[in-house]
């Protein structure tokens, strides 16, 4: 149950929020990818979304790439030695019925060697592919914007 008010609570995020998008491929949706605006001399840039499955057999989050990017990695901050650190991950499961959020602070996706920065800016979007092991491959548009979207939790972990 709480899985699905934390991704209710992603998919109804406030009126004023008009740029709100989601995306399925087999039993997965992909709700809501973004990016927020960083300096033009920023070496990498974040990219987050959730991700519900809602079929009764898992999946993987193999890989994503990006025609703005080198280089994706699949990224995830963990608490060691009470310091915040940020890893690569290989994959990220997703649990049948399950929802994992990648947001600040969580799960996100590591952008390198950017190639496109401009659109990196507010208002622009820029296409990025998310592999996975089942369901196969999809195609979304990440929003870029100014700040984080209303109602976006910087601690949320997988569920």
């Amino acid at each position: 149950m709480l899985n699905r008010l934390i991704l209710l609570a992603a998919l109804l995020l406030p009126v004023g929020f008009a740029q709100a998008h989601q995306y399925k491929v087999g039993e997965l949706e992909i709700a809501h990818p973004w990016s927020q605006e960083l300096p033009p001399n920023a070496p990498t840039v974040a990219a987050y979304f959730v991700i519900h499955n809602g079929g009764t057999t898992a999946d993987k989050l193999l890989s994503v790439d990006s025609p703005i990017a080198g280089k994706a990695e699949l990224h995830e901050h963990v608490m060691q030695n009470d310091l915040m650190k940020m890893q690569p991950v290989p994959i990220v499961d997703i649990a049948p019925g399950a929802t994992v959020t990648f947001a600040p602070m969580a799960y996100h996706v590591m952008l390198l060697d950017l190639k496109d920065r401009s659109l990196l800016s507010d208002g622009k979007r820029f296409a990025m592919t998310l592999h996975f092991e089942k369901a196969g491959d999809v195609t979304v548009d990440v929003a870029v914007q100014k700040k984080a979207p209303d109602g976006t939790k910087t601690h949320m972990h997988a569920q």
